[in-house]
């Protein structure tokens, strides 16, 4: 049970009983808000907290060590967060100290600098990143119009002012999160961490309570060091490198993908402690990007599978499948849950008893031309409820992504007028370039078979996202956008509609969280787009 207090009259916990000596609870108004804090109050930890948040905050780069309590803070965080009825509590071990608390009051408090190491020598720092908490239209408005400004006065750092850049909204994935964990209860979200590393994002995430989708030891390290456990990691790559599997066992991740009887063997032989999941192929017709040609167990060879783990004497604990990117069918997904729960009968014939599904990706974001995510949860939950039924006991896990929290800008370099009079179905009335292309964030157009539409951000110093582009105002052509390096692949759009436009006007292209600036090249010398953080979640 957590320990009895009293509420003083602003809503702050009053004084503790059964005060531990440098450990007591914070709880605010939310029942999903907890902090473990000191209960000195010349203790460093009460200092560092309290300072200029009363009711819980982290303020400064500062590594905390307390003195040892009768009962282990780590006992003590463990006991808080075990018997908590909330389950996205997560901790946090520091040094002398254990930090518990729910995502939203650390989110709230704002996420670990980007520059800073979240554990150094044993020491772990809370160290905040001045996130600012306006709307990604207003930092969208200031940025273009100052850069804009300097660009007239030629400033000597107009380099920066013009270059394009990404705003992320650590709120819009908060809510996303949210959405999720209210759409489809029952199922844990995996972050995959390939879709965007930055480590921002990641962090904002280990702060709601997610866990992890890794690929490589790069990624799994970058998960560990801020602080993951281990057990919420899944290695979902069916095929490993052998000395990245040895050292993700030398870590404690013991969760890994497989998909082929040579994969099994090289896990067995290398981390024999390793709880397999048997990736099965699917239906991934109606996706964009198919990943079934590359990786997936047929039903064919399902049964000899089994047969080998049961010969190696294999930990086999689940099943998962991926219906590929950008899937547009929600009946692919409960067809896939129906498949899964054939293998599990399967698997009870060979001796197994699975405990865990992985449903994988492919889920879209909040802006789709297909089906959108509510339509795909709507399916989903029958499906599960129906083939894993609660009191089956099976742990259900999927791998989403982030996408709509991050809008890139971008800068007109040149403009070219091809032919005024051409109406849209002919060849583009203009051609115009921009500082950002296919071989930096929109790698996703080749990789991933994105599609993007292009929005006017600035227009001749005229600050105009997002308001009404008026016909007799704003005359649209057709036109072409091109990125700025020398090959002629270099195409962001080739048919898209825009009002004429000049150089140094800005374009805005919503949506590209995902599978964007992490597959980004500094290919003919162009440095990758920067990103500006805000929270919108305040």
């Amino acid at each position: 049970m957590r320990p009895k207090h009293e509420r003083n009259n602003s809503g702050q916990m009053g004084a503790l009983q059964n005060e531990r000596d440098y450990l007591c609870t914070l709880e605010t108004r939310s029942k999903d808000k907890l902090i473990v804090f000191s209960s000195s109050t010349t203790s460093p930890l009460n200092q560092l907290l309290s300072s200029q948040h009363p009711g819980g905050g982290l303020m400064k780069d500062l590594p905390i060590t307390l003195p040892p309590t009768q009962t282990s803070s780590d006992t003590l965080a463990k006991e808080i967060v075990n018997n908590s009825s909330n389950v996205f509590h997560r901790k946090y071990s520091l040094k002398g100290i254990s930090t518990v608390a729910t995502p939203q009051t650390f989110f709230n408090n704002t996420i670990s600098n980007v520059n800073t190491p979240f554990s150094s020598n044993g020491t772990a720092y809370l160290s905040p990143i001045p996130v600012s908490s306006e709307s990604v239209n207003s930092i969208l408005k200031k940025l273009v119009v100052n850069a804009a400004y300097h660009s007239r006065l030629g400033d000597a750092d107009v380099d920066d002012a013009e270059n394009a850049f990404f705003v992320a909204d650590l709120g819009d994935i908060a809510r996303q999160y949210y959405q999720w964990r209210s759409m489809l209860s029952r199922v844990e979200p995996f972050y995959a961490v390939k879709c965007n590393p930055d480590p921002t994002i990641v962090k904002t995430l280990v702060s709601l309570g997610a866990s992890f989708d890794c690929a490589s030891k790069a990624e799994i390290q970058t998960v560990l060091d801020m602080g993951v456990d281990p057990s919420r990691i899944i290695y979902a790559n069916p095929c490993k490198q052998t000395s990245f599997i040895r050292w993700a066992a030398a870590r404690g991740v013991t969760m890994m993908t497989f998909d082929n009887a040579d994969e099994l063997l090289k896990i067995k032989g290398v981390h024999p402690n390793a709880k397999v999941v048997l990736r099965i192929l699917t239906d991934d017709s109606h996706s964009v990007c198919k990943l079934g040609t590359k990786f997936g167990a047929s039903q064919a060879v399902v049964p000899s599978l089994l047969t080998t783990c049961r010969n190696l004497g294999a930990d086999l604990v689940g099943v998962s499948f991926h219906v590929g990117s950008g899937c547009g069918s929600a009946r692919a997904f409960s067809d896939a849950v129906a498949l899964a729960r054939s293998v599990f009968d399967l698997a009870e014939d060979f001796g197994f008893n699975l405990t865990l599904l992985d449903i994988g990706g492919g889920f879209p974001g909040r802006v789709t031309s297909g089906v959108t995510f509510a339509e795909i949860a709507a399916v989903l939950r029958p499906a599960l409820d129906t083939y894993f039924p609660a009191d089956m006991g099976v742990r259900i896990i999927a791998e989403p992504a982030v996408d709509s929290a991050v809008p890139n800008a971008d800068r007109m370099l040149v403009d070219e007028n091809v032919n005024p009079n051409a109406v849209v179905d002919e060849t583009p009335s203009f051609m115009y370039y921009v500082n950002d292309g296919v071989y930096g964030s929109f790698n996703c157009l080749m990789f991933d078979h994105a599609i993007v539409t292009p929005r006017l951000l600035l227009r001749d110093g005229a600050y105009v996202y997002g308001t009404d582009l008026k016909d007799e105002v704003y005359r649209k052509y057709s036109c072409s956008i091109w990125g700025p390096t020398c090959d002629s692949i270099d195409c962001i759009s080739k048919d898209a509609f825009l009002p004429q436009l000049n150089i140094g006007d800005w374009l805005c292209f919503e949506n590209m969280g995902a599978y964007t600036m992490c597959a980004a090249s500094t290919f003919n010398g162009f440095a990758k787009s920067k990103i500006l953080y805000t929270n919108t979640e305040n």
